[in-house]
């Protein structure tokens, strides 16, 4: 269009993405819980951003407790949360090291993975094939 600006044009649509993603992010839990804490609750919950329940699926928690060790239970914060960045279109990366042990352990991330400046990336396909098998416990935020 003539007379406009292509930075305009950009900051707007940059607006409008960042609107569009803080609404897909109200369903992500802010309020994580242990796993310890979450086998107590006889209907296991946590709040969102916003401000609804999020269940958790009781048979994926008895899951995690049999085949994780009992000293990763209560460091263990659920549900484990993978970070897209736009700025890397395939991967995804965790922020938790506790997370990425008890997916190490569950064989679902390859122990040769390690945390580099206080990430660990893994391709989308394998956060999505994880938050698949594991349902409720694993969500992913929009960057």
């Amino acid at each position: 269009m003539p007379g406009r600006s292509p930075m305009g044009d950009d900051s707007v649509l940059m607006r409008w993405m960042r609107t569009e993603i803080n609404k897909v992010n109200e369903g992500i839990v802010s309020e994580r819980k242990s796993l310890a804490q979450l086998l107590l609750e006889e209907k296991p919950t946590a709040r969102t951003k916003g401000g609804k329940d999020h269940f958790f699926d009781t048979a994926t928690l008895k899951t995690l407790s049999e085949k994780l060790p009992k000293n990763l239970h209560d460091k263990l914060k659920l549900p484990i949360l993978f970070f897209f960045d736009n700025q890397v279109p395939d991967s995804c990366y965790l922020n938790d090291a506790h997370a990425l042990q008890a997916l190490q352990t569950l064989g679902e991330i390859s122990r040769l993975r390690t945390m580099q400046q206080g990430r660990s990336w893994v391709g989308r396909s394998i956060a999505y094939s994880i938050m698949k098998k594991y349902p409720t416990v694993v969500q992913i935020v929009m960057g």
